[in-house]
Formats: C-alpha cells, sequence, structure tokens
C-alpha cells in the first residue's frame, strides 16, 4: 500500500494570538520617527491615541449557559477541554480586522461566547452539534480565529446561547500517499504545523496566505481561501481532494477520486460555506515535493495598465510565475517612502511587480527564462532579485504595522475583490473613487491603494489598501466607507469577496453575486442540514 499512518500530534504547538491585536505580543511594532512624519504629512495624524483599554478593564456579556447544560458538555469532552473563563472567552470574540480591534477597544460590554468547547475528535464534534441542535445553542465555528469579515463573531441570533467549537486539537496529519500525492489533515492543523508534518516526508501544500502563521487548515477550506504562491499552486480550494464534515443531521464524507461525473460535486456546498453548513474536520488536500529550487525577479512598470497587461500575459501563457503580485503607483511609492529602499535598482516611481519561481532546478529556470522575457518584452524593467526576496522576507508582517498605526490615530484596512482582466481598469477605479469620496465627506482625506495578488486567464483579483485619519466615530467611518465601496464593487461588476470570504461584513451584498434563486438555493440546503439553524448565525446565507 501506498498509504503511510503517521503519529496522531505534531511536535509543536500552535501560538494564540493577542486578544486586542494581530499575532503575537513579540511581533508589535513601534512606528519609526519617518513613518510619524509620513503620518502628518499624508493623512494630517500628530496625535498618539488614549491607551485602549486592558484586559482586565474589559467587561464581557455574563455567559448564559446553566449548569446542567456546562456539565453535559464536560461529559462529553471532559472538563479541561470546556472553557467558561473570561481570557479564553475574550479570545474567541471575533476576528482580527479593523473594526473587531476597535470593537475590542470599547469600555462597554462586549459580546462573546459563552463557552469555548475543545473537541479532540470527528465523533466528539459531531456530538457536540447534536447536542447543541437538541438545546437550542448557536455554534460558532473557530479555526485560528483570523477572520476579517465577521466570520466569527459569536452571534447569537435567535438562540439564547452561543458556544465556539475551537480545533486545535485536531491538528494531526491522519493519513499520507505519496503515490497520489494526498496528504488527510485535520482541520485545526494551523498552516505552519501542516508544513512542518508534511515536510517531514518531504512534502509541501505551498499555500501561504497572509495568515498563513495562525489560520487553519478548516478555515482555509471553509472560506475559499487563496495563498500568495496560487499563481503556481492554485487557489486552496483547487488543492482540495476530499472533506469529512460533522453537520447536525450526521457526518458526511465527500470526495472519491480527482475527478467524478456522479452528480454535482457536493464538495463545493462545503468548500466555501463558512461553517454554516456543518464544522470541516478532516481534508484531504492535493501536495507536491518540497521545491528543489527557488528563483526570485522583481519588475518595475511605468504604470498600472502597462503592468497589468503584462501580467495578464504571463497568466495566459501557461508558463506562469509562482508567486506573481503588481502594486499601483500609490502603494510602490507608499512602499518605497517606508522602507526607504527595497533593493536592487528599487523603481523611483511607476509600479513595482514580483516574481518568484518554484520547483526543480530545470522547471524553475525554464519558467523563469520564459517569463523574464515576456514581462521585458511587456515594457518590465528587471530590479533583480533583492525586492522580491524582501517582500518574502516581510509577507507576514504586514498587520502588526496596522496595529500600530491604529494606535497612532490613523485607519488602516483593506478589502479585495477580482473581475475579467477586460473589467479590471473600470472596477480598480469605482472602487478607488467610493473610498476617496466617502471619507473625504467625512472630513478624512484618504490614501488609496491598490494591488493584483492573484492571477488567472481570464481575470485578476484587486487588494484595496486604505489609510487616512480616525474620525471621533471611527468604527463608524469605516463602515460608511465599506458600504460605498460594497456597493461600486457589485455596481461595477466585481465579486464582493475573492478570498477573504462573506461573513457578516460582506452578507448584505449576497444576494445581489448569487441573485434571489441562488439566496433560495442557499436557505434550502441550510434547511436541509441544519434545520435548527445553531450553524454560526448571522454568516454567508443571505
Amino acid at each position: 500500500m501506498s498509504e503511510v499512518f503517521v503519529p496522531e500530534f505534531p511536535a509543536t504547538e500552535a501560538p494564540t494570538m493577542e486578544w486586542d491585536a494581530w499575532g503575537v505580543g513579540e511581533s508589535r511594532r513601534e512606528l519609526s520617527p519617518q513613518i510619524k512624519s509620513l503620518l502628518q504629512q499624508a493623512l494630517g495624524v500628530s496625535e498618539e491615541q488614549s491607551p485602549p483599554p486592558t484586559e482586565a478593564n474589559t467587561t464581557l456579556r455574563e455567559s448564559t449557559l446553566g449548569t446542567s447544560l456546562i456539565e453535559s458538555l464536560e461529559d462529553l469532552l471532559g472538563t479541561d477541554n470546556v472553557r467558561t473563563d473570561a481570557a479564553t472567552r475574550l479570545r474567541h470574540a471575533g476576528g482580527k480586522s479593523t473594526p473587531d480591534l476597535l470593537r475590542r477597544r470599547s469600555t462597554g460590554e462586549q459580546d462573546a461566547p459563552d463557552a469555548v468547547l475543545l473537541p479532540g475528535t470527528h465523533d466528539e464534534v459531531q456530538a457536540l452539534l447534536q447536542l447543541c441542535a437538541a438545546e437550542g445553542i448557536a455554534v460558532v465555528p473557530f479555526g485560528g480565529g483570523t477572520s476579517v469579515v465577521g466570520g466569527v463573531d459569536p452571534t447569537r441570533g435567535r438562540f439564547g446561547s452561543v458556544v465556539a467549537i475551537d480545533l486545535r486539537r485536531l491538528n494531526a496529519l491522519v493519513s499520507l500517499d505519496p503515490m497520489s500525492g494526498i496528504a488527510t489533515l485535520q482541520a485545526g492543523a494551523t498552516g505552519p504545523q501542516a508544513e512542518q508534518l508534511l515536510g517531514e516526508h518531504g512534502l509541501s501544500l505551498g499555500h501561504f496566505p497572509q495568515s498563513f502563521q495562525f489560520a487553519t487548515i478548516g478555515g482555509f477550506a471553509a472560506t475559499r481561501s487563496s495563498g500568495q504562491a496560487s499563481a503556481g499552486y492554485g487557489r486552496f480550494d483547487d488543492m482540495v481532494e476530499s472533506l469529512r464534515v460533522a453537520t447536525p443531521s450526521g457526518t458526511i464524507d465527500l470526495g472519491r477520486g480527482p475527478a467524478s461525473a456522479a452528480g454535482p460535486d457536493l464538495r463545493e456546498l462545503f468548500v466555501g460555506s463558512e461553517g454554516t453548513l456543518g464544522i470541516i474536520t478532516e481534508v484531504g488536500l492535493r501536495v507536491h515535493p518540497v521545491p528543489e529550487r527557488t528563483l526570485y525577479q522583481a519588475w518595475s512598470f511605468p504604470d498600472f495598465e502597462t503592468g497589468a497587461a503584462a501580467l495578464r500575459a504571463a497568466a495566459q501563457s501557461g508558463s506562469a510565475p509562482t508567486v506573481m503580485r503588481l502594486s499601483d503607483e500609490a502603494e510602490t511609492g507608499l512602499n518605497l517612502a517606508l522602507s526607504g529602499n527595497i533593493g536592487g535598482d528599487s523603481p523611483a516611481s511607476g509600479c513595482l511587480a514580483i516574481t518568484t519561481f518554484e520547483g526543480t532546478d530545470a522547471h524553475a529556470q525554464a519558467r523563469y527564462d520564459e517569463t523574464t522575457a515576456l514581462l521585458a518584452a511587456a515594457g518590465g524593467k528587471a530590479l533583480g532579485e533583492a525586492p522580491a526576496e524582501a517582500w518574502e522576507h516581510g509577507r507576514f508582517d504586514a498587520p502588526y504595522l496596522r496595529d500600530a498605526l491604529l494606535n497612532a490615530g490613523a485607519i488602516v484596512e483593506t478589502l479585495e475583490t477580482a473581475t475579467t482582466w477586460s473589467n479590471l481598469a473600470n472596477l480598480k477605479s469605482s472602487v478607488t473613487t467610493a473610498l476617496t469620496e466617502s471619507l473625504a465627506a467625512q472630513g478624512t482625506p484618504a490614501i488609496v491603494m491598490c494591488h493584483i495578488s492573484h492571477t488567472y486567464p481570464t481575470g485578476a483579483s484587486l487588494y484595496f489598501t486604505v489609510a487616512c485619519a480616525q474620525a471621533a466615530d471611527p468604527l463608524s467611518q469605516w463602515m460608511a466607507a465599506k458600504r460605498a465601496a460594497g456597493d461600486a464593487i457589485v455596481a461595477a461588476g466585481g465579486t464582493i469577496t475573492h478570498h477573504h470570504a462573506v461573513g457578516r461584513d460582506h452578507r448584505p451584498w449576497m444576494e445581489s453575486e448569487v441573485g434571489e434563486l441562488g439566496a433560495r438555493v442557499l436557505r434550502a440546503v441550510k434547511d436541509a442540514i441544519d434545520p435548527s439553524g445553531i450553524l454560526n448565525p448571522g454568516k454567508l446565507i443571505p
């Protein structure tokens, strides 16, 4: 047999993120005098904010779970795996968007799950769902807590109580089929844990979104995550071969082969379902050997239109890089201003593109040569390896800078969309205008930056970063800008989300995305699988 079973748990434990910020405390950033000067000059931000509340001064909504229910949960999981303490509840009170962090700074009572449950097996997840359905308890599946669209908010809906089911104990490599190139991982394994487990067998998943250090395999599947190497390895949904899902109506196992004509692919119901239809406990994934070689090359293009056309040519050539990104003029300029010089022959103006190539020596070199010729012919100037290597070195760190800027009195937030190549310029202009006009009307003129982070033969994603001074009510300030951007995306023919998912924040636009009949189909599936409606209420399904 080609299947090899491996030890149940990995050697390293996943870190827990801070309750009021992205990531871990030792990686928090302090703003340099240069950045503070830029904030003053560009956005008019000159004063530090009042210190945010401490954990000890944060008030949580009192748990509504009675003693008998807690005892029933402890009978299922054991006392240590049913947590009702304030510290654990607070760390499951939401995700890590700027609105999430602003809510953490509230001095009023904050919502939090009434308990955090830590099952250790699929059967325990299944039993929990059946118990919660019988008792009328809302359930929020919780992986790494990295959602930036309200996807893990402890929404109660019509239920009196809500619990978070944290999958961190389900973090094993279940099986490996090296002949077929398939690894089955439990859903609670983080990105680094998955790479560690696979690396022991000389394999890699190659999925590296910005949330990689904390997000989980189950979360990647449930949100249709897209990693920074998607040009080479595809989106996460492209990698999924099989799923095991616990639902209130029972367990469902999906995926019998690499392709099937046995009706609609039911895996698609759960990949992207955001915990509203079931809890994914195991995912069979396509894996590949750890690359022998990585080649780097950065490029400068005179403008975004020229760079986008070059990326389109590469994406449609059939020999695209592993990573391929393009920053617009505003993002390129600001990054250069913040870093001084990113290495090599950095562009003084125009747009910076990053390419990397992974694989065997011969395969990486062949793609590098073909793409280099293509991008040069399309108007690009090669800058050397250093800018691309510098980007890779810091690619997971941007949220730490976001948090430091938030403390300094700035709003920095992101949103993303995707469309066809022929509509790309129109969509970029429409969203930029909507954000600029909304924030200017509120008395806080903004810098709006954009990059292409994922490319396909037919189109690309657009990832926007917005920076402005905080208004008196920064949460309402940003939500008004977000509504304007969402309306502009729909009107301009873009998708409301490319990889951040729908969650609670994008739900108002879901019916525009799928149509009234499509919304009815989603609700019908929900009713069939989760008739009591306990799973992640208020998310995704319009």
